[in-house]
């Protein structure tokens, strides 16, 4: 059955609602996962590790897995946008082999790029995480 228009609206903003209600009930425990995603082990060294083409630079799938894992657990039936899931996906199940420094950047940028679009939502649930009582028709420019 399709849904009318107001129907879809109604849908969307009770989501939207929930979304800010668990964004505040869990946001100590997303500013602790983005403290460890930005500390010197969970982001400088590994990112520092792919110019020297370390098999460390893999350990940054561990930290992507936990920041899905815990944007998905904020709203579990809302299925993830599909272009964020595609870059996910592309960036896990990596590893390390004889071969891979032979073909380091098409190998490991996955890797790097799902880390950093994942941190990127983080950094946006913690940032918003308390400053909307209603969910704004547009987000703000600062």
């Amino acid at each position: 059955m399709k849904l009318s228009f107001t129907e879809r609206e109604e849908k969307r903003r009770t989501a939207e609602l929930l979304l800010l209600k668990n964004l505040r009930a869990e946001k100590q425990s997303l500013e602790n996962l983005l403290a460890s995603c930005n500390d010197h082990w969970g982001y400088e060294d590994p990112i520092y590790r792919f110019y020297h083409q370390s098999f460390k630079v893999f350990f940054l799938q561990e930290s992507t897995k936990s920041i899905v894992s815990a944007l998905r657990a904020l709203l579990p039936e809302q299925p993830i946008n599909e272009w964020f899931e595609k870059i996910v996906n592309d960036g896990l199940g990596q590893s390390f082999t004889d071969q891979t420094n032979e073909n380091w950047l098409a190998e490991v940028r996955p890797v790097l790029e799902a880390f950093f679009h994942a941190k990127y939502f983080l950094e946006m649930a913690v940032r918003y995480a308390g400053e909307f009582e209603e969910p704004p028709t547009t987000l703000p420019s600062r």
